[in-house]
């Protein structure tokens, strides 16, 4: 093999793989990542065996060849370089990777490419695409409510339902739900059922930051596995086996008070009643109070700590129904707040042992279903 690239395009490529390299591995191949000519490109791969990343990048190949080379070492001095042309040339009998860059060169022992374990390319059957700005919104919006504990591996993923021209993503830990519509590019062939990991879905967000064209994904037969096609990246996942629960029973069919906020102004409120309330179990209490003659509609947020003290805050409202006291965890809510971008908000409630539903206003693509908390009188 004998290649050169740009030491920046090479750098952009070796992140968006590193993050496939497992910290700790039984097996060396997993800790490494496989530089192979790819036709008049370099392709750069890695994967811990649950996520896979293929990138491309730009070179100019003079021989072809690969090797599978120390993650951390070659991450390492690439990152080190000058931003100029680098030049790699490998002794295949060795499996040595020399690299020549300005004025700085090195060596690096490599590993048998055979060794490294195959990352599937996408196939024409049973792929949908959708924009890549709308699948990051997606993602931004649904993830937030998995779950990372592991003794329930359904919660750890996102459940995904692809019917027609749409598909729906949902995502539950136990204590909050957040389901999320959105349209394909064109409808899909036949229905499909599937629960991605939500870890995997993270990182193709953060993989498609830059990306403009859409993004695919493809369900290979009988592989239990997702791909995520971009321009010039492939993220293959692991399917997380089982039977991702009935959301739809969770969601509240009807409501008694709906209280309407500016978006930006609560998220401003919440985050500063959670600086007492994350000392009392993230406890933040709710006071919708209708209008009246008097005085206009509001909401009164608190929190109490009984080592430190307690704060009280309040923002307008429009609320239609009777007035509540309700309490949810204060950091779920900074999160939902978080991933709305439209100006205002709605909260839909019914008592104060009933879930909450939050809905941006203007939008029914988007619900969140949060828990109350339990308040002691």
């Amino acid at each position: 093999m004998k290649v050169s690239c740009l030491q920046d395009n090479l750098a952009k490529g070796l992140s968006i793989v590193q993050r496939a390299v497992p910290s700790r591995s039984s097996l060396p191949i997993l800790g490494t990542i496989l530089v192979a000519t790819d036709g008049p490109r370099l392709k750069l791969a890695a994967t811990n065996l649950e996520i896979g990343i293929n990138c491309w990048i730009g070179a100019k190949v003079e021989d072809e060849g690969a090797v599978a080379i120390p993650a951390r070492l070659l991450v390492d001095f690439v990152n080190s370089l000058p931003p100029e042309r680098i030049e790699m040339d490998l002794n295949v009998r060795t499996n040595t990777l020399h690299l020549k860059c300005a004025r700085f060169e090195a060596n690096m022992n490599g590993m048998d490419p055979s060794d490294f374990p195959v990352i599937p390319a996408p196939e024409e059957n049973n792929r949908v695409s959708m924009d890549a700005d709308v699948l990051r919104d997606v993602i931004r919006q649904v993830t937030i409510a998995a779950a990372t504990d592991e003794s329930r591996p359904v919660l750890t993923g996102v459940s995904v339902t692809v019917e027609g021209g749409q598909a729906t993503f949902a995502a539950a830990d136990g204590f909050r739900l957040s389901v999320r519509t959105a349209p394909l590019k064109e409808a899909a062939a036949a229905p499909m059922t599937f629960i991605v990991p939500a870890r995997a879905l993270d990182e193709l967000a953060r993989i498609a930051t830059d990306q403009e064209d859409p993004v695919e994904m493809c369900i290979p037969e009988g592989r239990n596995q997702i791909l995520f096609h971009l321009s010039s990246v492939d993220l293959v996942s692991q399917l997380i086996e089982g039977r991702f629960p009935d959301y739809k029973q969770i969601i509240p069919r009807a409501f008694t008070t709906r209280t309407v906020m500016n978006t930006g102004e609560l998220l401003q409120a919440v985050k500063t009643t959670n600086i007492y309330a994350r000392e009392a179990s993230n406890i933040v209490k709710l006071r919708i109070v209708p209008g009246n003659d008097l005085a206009p509609a509001h909401v009164e947020l608190n929190a109490t700590a009984a080592q430190v003290g307690d704060n009280v805050g309040e923002v307008d409202a429009t609320v239609e129904g009777q007035g509540l006291e309700i309490a949810f965890n204060s950091r779920y809510l900074i999160d939902v707040l978080s991933v709305i971008s439209e100006a205002q908000v709605a909260l839909e409630t019914t008592t104060p042992s009933s879930p909450g539903v939050i809905r941006p206003v203007g939008s029914g693509d988007f619900l969140h279903v949060v828990m109350p908390m339990h308040i002691t009188q």
